[in-house]
């Protein structure tokens, strides 16, 4: 935890898209905070998008073009991100989903969620793990769905790929949290009301009415506070979901 009167370090988050997307939420919470946040990802005109609007309200921020699936594309984010002020957070958010029937998943599906998810946490916990060493401190978030705890019909490779990920965080937590860095691991169990699946089914909001969407600002909020916990007191895996959801 750090003190909110300490010098702001940066936070990263890997796997920005569209401004309505959860990455760049997250990113707008931590520099309304007052961090320096370092944005990511694999579209230019989207992480232009977002960065134009984090600045125009007075954030100080930069982007960078990263590939989450290779090694030497995230090493190189994290130390352009260190450049510019030590790295205090960093967030893995990447990766998509492509339901598809168990038998018609391809090889190339398989191994594209896997690559996403599970080996973009686990490049970027290996590229910034070493910087939080060097300081005893830092902050490492991975973002989880309903299927890092189960898997539904048709969901096969999202479901292993987050299943991957929700046992990373456990193992780093394990073997990290008593060098005082904070590892995490947030469970979005449910819809994101945000342009990905706006985009994709925009039937969703109107049926499961009022809130029954997550807000990504109010996802945000859960982020900001588990880097704020004290350390006597740290969440290992958060699960959020709308007040009318099933579980």
């Amino acid at each position: 935890m750090q003190n909110l009167t300490d010098k702001k370090g940066t936070v990263l988050v890997s796997g920005v898209g569209s401004s309505d997307g959860l990455g760049a939420a997250i990113a707008r919470k931590f520099s309304q905070g007052g961090h320096p946040v370092v944005i990511a990802g694999r579209s230019e005109q989207k992480l232009q998008q977002t960065l134009d609007e984090l600045m125009a309200n007075g954030a100080t921020a930069s982007m960078i073009i990263t590939d989450v699936t290779d090694a030497d594309s995230v090493r190189k984010l994290v130390n352009k991100a260190e450049a510019h002020t030590p790295i205090e957070v960093a967030v893995h958010n990447a990766g998509g989903n492509n339901p598809a029937p168990f038998l018609k998943v391809t090889e190339e599906s398989f191994t594209t969620h896997w690559r996403e998810h599970t080996l973009g946490s686990f490049l970027l916990a290996q590229a910034v793990l070493p910087h939080f060493l060097e300081r005893s401190r830092g902050t490492l978030i991975l973002t989880g769905a309903s299927g890092s705890l189960r898997g539904k019909a048709k969901f096969s490779p999202f479901s292993a790929a987050k299943g991957g990920v929700r046992n990373l965080a456990q193992s780093l937590s394990r073997e990290f949290g008593p060098k005082n860095i904070h590892v995490g691991h947030v469970i979005i169990d449910g819809g994101i009301n945000g342009e990905r699946l706006n985009r994709r089914a925009p039937q969703l909001k109107a049926e499961r009415g009022e809130d029954g969407m997550l807000n990504i600002e109010a996802i945000a909020e859960a982020y900001w506070m588990l880097h704020h916990q004290h350390r006597s007191a740290w969440t290992l895996e958060l699960d959020l979901r709308p007040w009318s959801e099933n579980f």
